[in-house]
């Protein structure tokens, strides 16, 4: 309880500090337009930015928890998000600052000169940010559950309130000042108490190879409460004392092999049992320890990962934009490399909590909620204050993670609705699209009770990548993209992927073919591609009149003027064309 109180503040604090700093930072804004950043910004200070509405809670609990489940294998996920600004940095962001393209919508329109394609293209940003949305809401009420003991829908709604407020109130008018800090916040709430916690596995007496036993052990006495229907994989015989739902006690002994257990049951394991675990997680630590346990089927699952975060961060509705804030586009190519080392070195550190985690949290294997790993480490190693203050130092930077993704993604779907003309004022517009951008991923995160936040996550990476990423790397590098090839590679692509992932979950996971569903990318974005570039063969008529002076102006240096500081949202006449 007091570990607890210790988090809950610094929750509380973060919340307070964020609001704080935006409600002073846009005293000085010179714009009431929520959604766009008009005044240049300094590389370094625009890249921490990105970061910290990048790393989302995908990065600060969902990697440590696929490493407490699946091992090295689950060291691809960091990898993949941190290498996806290499993709950007070689092949967008230059040409997409050039274009003066705030959003992607705007990009198809300038590029293809398609209304239809435009609408079309804003549907797609509504859906990848919503698959976004909903796991860092679901990590949010994971979170608030376990430190406060809220109930899991409530935390929910409590972090959906307060995301709304600060994207409305114009607390977050000053976004770059903002999403900075957070990147900073989430930077130290991670470092220091991995150092911390490192260096007392290390100096401690406490080491222990992870080969030896060669499954997981609960290191004392420890009760584990099962909060959903579950199936657990015993790899060694087991006595336990079980009290269902009912209330009733007894003992119980479990043989190696799979047992249901319902929901509301408690478990109380003996000092030295082995630790079993929900169905699908890698039982013992030898097969931890390796890679590509699962044969063929684990690597293409890999190769798809990869290419789903490799390709799909050029995708995301909240990142392109970001890059509008630099003055050209060379500022925009060093802006991705300052991020790609800012997030470099963030992500070394989940694999230590992830690592940890095997040893002192065990029981999470057993519950299924391993994305919780970070926030519970702190003091189930320590158990005094000192493990009260580092747990309430990842929970601020767990929150921080949260309010920071969620607020810049509200903001980046409020912005593409209210450019469109269906509501009414403009404040009002915004305001409006807000709350819808807000409820829909609510909605879905109450109805869907997946912990899996990497992987959740992961989703959203897939559907960027066999969406936009084909329109964007063929729109800038190849002058026969037509806009009949765009919408059926994009259409192709997203419905793949979301009949895939649909598949998957009525398969429950189970098969080889539901677990490459789950991860469609490997497959979604070739076709994609493919279907882009034939259809756009067969329509070569098609291709808009002026493309070879925009191709000019994506690619021609900044030196030489081509570059025009306007985003070509702005100028659009009655009719839809851009005025030049």
């Amino acid at each position: 309880m007091f570990s607890n109180l210790w988090s809950l503040g610094g929750v509380v604090l973060i919340v307070v500090a964020t609001l704080g700093i935006g409600l002073w930072g846009s005293r000085s804004a010179r714009t009431t337009d929520f959604s766009a950043a008009r005044k240049p910004v300094r590389e370094e200070r625009n890249a921490a930015a990105i970061s910290g509405e990048y790393l989302s809670a995908a990065s600060f609990l969902g990697v440590a928890g696929l490493v407490l489940k699946d091992g090295v294998d689950a060291l691809w996920y960091p990898i993949g998000f941190a290498a996806g600004y290499l993709a950007l940095m070689v092949f967008v962001v230059a040409p997409m600052r050039r274009s003066g393209a705030y959003t992607m919508p705007d990009f198809v329109e300038a590029r293809l000169n398609s209304l239809d394609l435009r609408s079309l293209s804003t549907v797609i940003v509504l859906v990848i940010g919503w698959l976004y949305l909903v796991p860092q809401l679901q990590a949010a009420g994971m979170m608030l559950s376990a430190i406060v003991g809220f109930e899991y829908h409530a935390g929910i709604l409590v972090v959906a309130v307060i995301v709304h407020v600060s994207v409305v109130s114009g607390a977050l008018r000053a976004v770059t000042l903002v999403q900075a800090f957070q990147y900073w916040v989430k930077l130290f709430a991670i470092t220091l108490p991995a150092f911390a916690l490192l260096m007392v596995f290390l100096v401690g007496g406490q080491q222990q190879a992870l080969d030896e036993p060669s499954t997981p052990f609960f290191q004392q006495d420890t009760a584990v409460r099962v909060e959903t229907d579950v199936v657990l994989q015993v790899s060694e015989p087991v006595w336990l004392t079980a009290t269902e739902g009912s209330g009733q006690a007894g003992a119980m002994f479990l043989q190696p092999g799979e047992h249901p257990v319902q929901a509301g049951s408690e478990l109380r394991f003996p000092a030295g049992a082995a630790v079993p675990v929900v169905t699908g997680a890698v039982p013992d630590n030898a097969s931890w320890l390796r890679p590509q346990q699962d044969g063929l089927t684990g690597l293409l699952e890999t190769y798809s990962v990869l290419i789903a975060t490799f390709l799909g961060t050029m995708g995301l509705p909240h990142v392109l934009a970001r890059f509008y804030a630099n003055p050209s586009g060379a500022g925009a190519r060093r802006t991705a490399l300052y991020v790609l080392g800012l997030l470099g070195a963030f992500y070394l550190f989940p694999t230590i909590f992830g690592l940890l985690s095997r040893l002192y949290v065990p029981q999470l294997l057993v519950t299924g909620q391993t994305d919780a790993a970070v926030l519970l480490l702190p003091h189930a190693m320590l158990g005094n204050w000192v493990g009260g203050v580092l747990a309430a130092i990842t929970a601020a930077g767990a929150f921080a993670a949260f309010l920071s993704t969620s607020s810049g993604l509200v903001m980046s779907l409020a912005g593409v609705l209210s450019a469109r003309d269906v509501l009414w004022g403009r404040t009002m517009r915004f305001r409006s699209a807000a709350v819808l951008s807000c409820a829909v991923p609510v909605v879905l995160a109450l109805a869907v009770d997946d912990h899996d936040l990497a992987r959740s996550v992961g989703l959203a990476f897939a559907m960027a990548a066999s969406t936009f990423c084909p329109v964007l790397v063929l729109g800038i590098w190849w002058r026969g993209l037509t806009a009949a090839g765009a919408a059926c590679g994009m259409v192709t692509g997203g419905s793949l992927v979301l009949l895939s992932a649909f598949a998957a979950h009525l398969a429950g996971h189970t098969s080889w073919w539901a677990q490459l569903a789950s991860q469609p990318a490997l497959f979604t974005v070739p076709l994609a591609f493919a279907v882009t570039y034939l259809v756009s063969l067969a329509t070569r008529a098609r291709v808009p009149g002026g493309v070879s002076r925009l191709m000019l102006r994506l690619h021609a240096p900044d030196r030489l003027g081509f570059v025009d500081s306007r985003p070509v949202s702005e100028p659009v006449s009655k009719h839809g064309r851009h005025e030049r």
